[in-house]
């Protein structure tokens, strides 16, 4: 078979493969290109020595069975036998799910989570997103330190088990989203500098330096990186990418990175004729993110939208710390703005930033599923220094308001694994990292950022600790148990409501209506013939909603319609939807 790698610097390469090395050529036709001819087969190992030094695992490796320092290894797509045809599963109407493989079980591997996919039909899930999946250090961790933008986590079964994975997914009817992160790669294990420019000094992120996307060298950087997108979408049969934080993808030319790869994307749909879709982490409020190519954007399909959550978050707890405070002046005007528009900062001062930020919503060109809603994600819960989940910040009547308006919003509603029950359990950082001294500079980094905000340094859980990871697996007996029966009952509820009502899943964002009082804590909208109520208030609400014949869909406490007066009597720290007419 024929080997080929990108060393433009290099001198001299050689591979090595199945112990046996051989001197590579320069590709006449391809600057910078190395290629050769081996002999070799599916699970054969192979490496890259540049200028007579160590051999490296390839950048764009399928497969690394030893870990991200070890050599790579032949993987044969054809191989694997497929089930029953898939003809995808497009993003409209959708109701996603967000899965970690490492603590969805306990066992932690895709095997075991293909068991309980079940679980999620009867939910009302219809795609799973999963967190990364790409080689890091050790056995457990997030994902987001990942390497080899090609390769499998062996631990969670390798490329094989995340086909399994895919496939039983499929048979099942659900669709599978992967999050992929191309703005960074793990300190650890990551060898791509020494090949070529991958990286430049002349943008800087939160990780370090950039990922070149627009100084010399980044054609080929930008290739690497949408032609790993469209590995996993075409070897794999994933329908959809998560992509992470894109804010942090800088990019100067004139044809952005982001539209280069949706671009890409949308012909690999076209040839395969399976609907694909990717899914942006954005923190600037740019309706160009989700704005079609041909009328000025960047063409993705959908992103997260952290302002419904900041909103929704700080009406249900009160907090108002960091970038909630922004929404936490008065977070049923901001629920209600978001719910209407989209973006609360949509051109308006943020005081966490000190400056303007966001731009509106054209509501006339994005449609609401481009946006998406959610209570609770990784980032949300694990990101606070013990982990909590909303479970533990707020009453299940509070729980039940955030399910109602999550799964009944004009966005693409997404839900946190195990929210669905209100799990017990946290949801923690934690790592594995084999290098002793990284080990130690990320446990003393995390005690040293929450002890700045007010944390006791012995409160915050150490991410190198077995046992942080341990405590954040999912407790599979809570749902047979009471209060999280009735809690997964509601979710299931709203989620069949959801799919049984068109009006809830109308792309129209102008369609939403919302009436509120900041003072009682009540907020009703309606999308349609449907209206939603909530009521956070530790005291029944009457609520004006105007619509004397309606009939009762789904309530999380017993409540009657309106009277003819059309005033909703709304229990405490309940949800109700209804169906006018």
């Amino acid at each position: 078979m024929q080997f080929e790698v990108w060393a433009p610097q290099a001198g001299r390469v050689t591979l090595q493969c199945d112990g046996v090395t051989r001197a590579l050529e320069r590709d006449p036709e391809r600057e910078g290109w190395w290629r050769g001819e081996a002999g070799a087969h599916d699970g054969s190992r192979y490496g890259f020595a540049l200028d007579d030094g160590p051999v490296l695992p390839d950048p764009r490796s399928r497969r690394q069975p030893d870990g991200p320092d070890g050599p790579s290894a032949v993987v044969d797509h054809d191989r694997f036998a497929w089930g029953a045809p898939w003809a995808g599963r497009p993003l409209p109407g959708a109701v996603l799910y967000e899965l970690h493989v490492g603590t969805y079980t306990r066992e932690g591997t895709f095997d075991a989570a293909a068991e309980r996919l079940g679980h999620l039909v009867d939910l009302g899930v219809t795609h799973v997103e999963l967190m990364p999946v790409c080689p890091f250090p050790g056995r457990h961790g997030w994902g987001y330190e990942g390497v080899s933008l090609w390769a499998v986590h062996e631990p969670y079964g390798g490329p094989e088990g995340l086909k399994r994975f895919v496939d039983r997914a499929h048979a099942l009817g659900l669709g599978v989203v992967l999050d992929v992160v191309h703005n960074h790669l793990g300190p650890s294990g990551n060898y791509l500098p020494r090949f070529g420019p991958y990286f430049t000094d002349t943008h800087h992120t939160p990780w370090g330096a950039a990922v070149n996307l627009d100084a010399p060298g980044s054609d080929e950087v930008r290739a690497y990186l949408v032609d790993s997108a469209l590995a996993w979408l075409r070897d794999y049969r994933i329908d959809g990418l998560r992509l992470d934080a894109v804010h942090a993808l800088v990019d100067t030319r004139a044809y952005h990175f982001l539209e280069e790869l949706s671009r890409a994307v949308d012909d690999l749909s076209a040839d395969t004729g399976r609907p694909l879709f990717l899914i942006a982490e954005s923190d600037l409020n740019d309706p160009r993110v989700v704005t079609p190519r041909g009328d000025g954007g960047f063409g993705l399909h959908a992103q997260w939208n952290d302002d419904f959550h900041h909103a929704l978050h700080a009406a249900l707890t009160g907090e108002s710390r960091g970038y909630y405070a922004d929404f936490a002046r008065a977070p049923f005007a901001a629920l209600a703005k978001t719910l209407t528009g989209g973006f609360f900062h949509d051109g308006t001062y943020s005081g966490f930033r000190g400056r303007h930020h966001g731009r509106p919503l054209d509501r006339t060109r994005v449609a609401g599923h481009r946006l998406l809603g959610y209570s609770q994600t990784h980032d949300q819960v694990g990101n606070r220094a013990r982990g909590d989940r909303l479970a533990a910040l707020a009453s299940p009547g509070l729980l039940a308001c955030a399910a109602a308006l999550t799964l009944t919003a004009p966005f693409t509603p997404m839900l946190f694994m195990g929210e669905e029950w209100a799990a017990g359990t946290p949801w923690q950082f934690f790592t594995d990292h084999t290098d002793p001294e990284l080990a130690k500079a990320v446990s003393d980094g995390r005690r040293r950022e929450f002890a700045a905000h007010g944390w006791a340094k012995d409160d915050v859980p150490d991410p190198q600790d077995p046992a942080t990871r341990d405590r954040s697996c999912l407790d599979w007996s809570e749902p047979e148990r009471e209060p999280h029966a009735r809690m997964l009952a509601w979710y299931r509820l709203l989620a069949a409501v959801r799919h049984a009502q068109p009006d809830l899943t109308d792309p129209d964002l102008g369609d939403t209506k919302v009436a509120y009082d900041e003072e009682h804590r009540w907020l009703a909208f309606r999308r349609g013939d449907v209206r939603v109520a909530v009521n956070l208030a530790d005291r029944p609400a009457a609520i004006p909603l105007g619509v004397p014949d309606a009939r009762v869909l789904a309530a999380w406490e017993p409540v009657e319609a309106p009277g003819a007066d059309g005033v909703l009597h709304l229990p405490a720290e309940s949800a109700v939807v209804l169906l006018q007419g």
